[in-house]
């Protein structure tokens, strides 16, 4: 019964993020398909809980799940994208869910068990104006807001508290650990600094590169980039008619057919162009140091074994908080991420430790 109460809740979760993510569209039909689809999981929501309710009629339809507020919270703030991927990983668990319990059983697949996640990911084929929307907009740095913030905090602590525990091994009384972990948290910060400064503005760069070279091709050969977007129209499962008639509309006004085919063709989202490479670059060193601080802290408190025992201390709460962080992509259990998480990481520190304890006698 554990099984369809989580199912239940899926549904309850899918259909209102839907209705949230309906509730931020300005474009009408895309609007409209998101509300078809919440009310669609209303519908299994429903389903699932009559049958429930017959064999346990105490049963009460549960609320709304704390993460899919959060993650609707989240992408009111920082972009629509938020909610689309995590309604890409829900559609896709239950599909991967619902082939296996066939294939347990013996029935035969019958092709429909992934239906939700195409639709969701081929939204781009309800209107010309709205081709490549959704499938590209997921991919941005709006979409990947959450991953990067909780990765780059990771990667913070983990290292420095790799970093700091291999020193405190060598050496734990005196400066030497706080110096080492100063100079850690710097480097390591400027580095991934200068990597999403670099990352952001190169791609940019390339993507302005390429929009000129198309823009050049609508321009000179309009018929050929025309053949081009039926062809690409038909390729996403579009009837000749339909396919033939989006490019005419398309092609009226050049400017339209250009940002088009930029999404269609290239796959560049012009949203990303918008991205300052200094605010990702400042991002990304702030990130690395709210976690790299974590393990280095309590040694400026104390020193010797109270703060190797602290800063593990420190550590393993920050290692859980990430773990758990982590399920509000991956909509696993927050308690099993959070754990895995605190294993790794330890096991990571407990190595580096045992290193510098080595080095250190050695030394000595």
């Amino acid at each position: 019964m554990k099984n369809i109460k989580e199912i239940i809740q899926t549904e309850i979760d899918a259909a209102y993020m839907y209705r949230e993510l309906a509730a931020m569209q300005e474009d009408a039909q895309i609007k409209s398909f998101y509300e078809e689809m919440a009310k669609i999981e209303e519908g299994h929501r429903d389903d699932f809980f009559r049958e429930t309710k017959a064999k346990m009629p105490s049963f009460k339809l549960p609320e709304v799940s704390r993460r899919a507020k959060i993650l609707v919270s989240l992408s009111k703030r920082f972009g629509e994208n938020i909610l689309i991927n995590a309604l890409l990983n829900t559609e896709s668990s239950m599909g991967a869910a619902e082939m296996t319990k066939k294939l347990k059983t013996g029935h035969k697949l019958s092709g429909s068990e992934n239906r939700h996640l195409e639709i969701l990911k081929n939204i781009q084929k309800m209107s010309g104006s709205s081709i490549g929307k959704v499938e590209t907009q997921h991919r941005n740095v709006g979409g990947n807001a959450l991953r990067a913030a909780v990765l780059g905090a990771n990667d913070g602590l983990v290292s420095n508290m790799s970093l700091v525990m291999g020193v405190a091994g060598a050496s734990p009384e005196g400066n030497s650990v706080i110096i080492a972990g100063v100079a850690g948290l710097l480097a390591g910060a400027i580095s991934m600094a200068l990597g999403e400064w670099i990352s952001v503005k190169s791609s940019q760069e390339l993507y302005e590169r390429q929009m000129e070279i198309e823009r050049y091709e609508v321009e000179s050969k309009p018929e050929e980039e025309k053949r081009e977007l039926v062809l690409l129209y038909k390729a996403k499962g579009l009837n000749p008619e339909a396919a033939e008639k989006l490019a005419e509309e398309a092609f009226k006004n050049k400017d339209k057919a250009h940002i088009i085919l930029v999404n269609e063709e290239l796959g560049i989202n012009l949203e990303e162009l918008n991205n300052s490479p200094w605010e990702a670059a400042i991002a990304s060193f702030i990130l690395f140091v709210v976690g790299a601080i974590i393990p280095l802290f309590p040694f400026f408190i104390t020193t010797g074994f109270q703060g190797i025992l602290w800063s593990m201390i420190c550590s393993t709460i920050g290692l859980f908080g990430i773990g758990a962080a982590i399920t509000l992509i991956t909509a696993r259990s927050w308690v099993k991420s959070g754990f895995r998480q605190v294993i790794f990481g330890l096991a990571a520190a407990a190595v580096t430790y045992g290193i510098g304890r080595l080095v250190g006698a050695t030394i000595i």
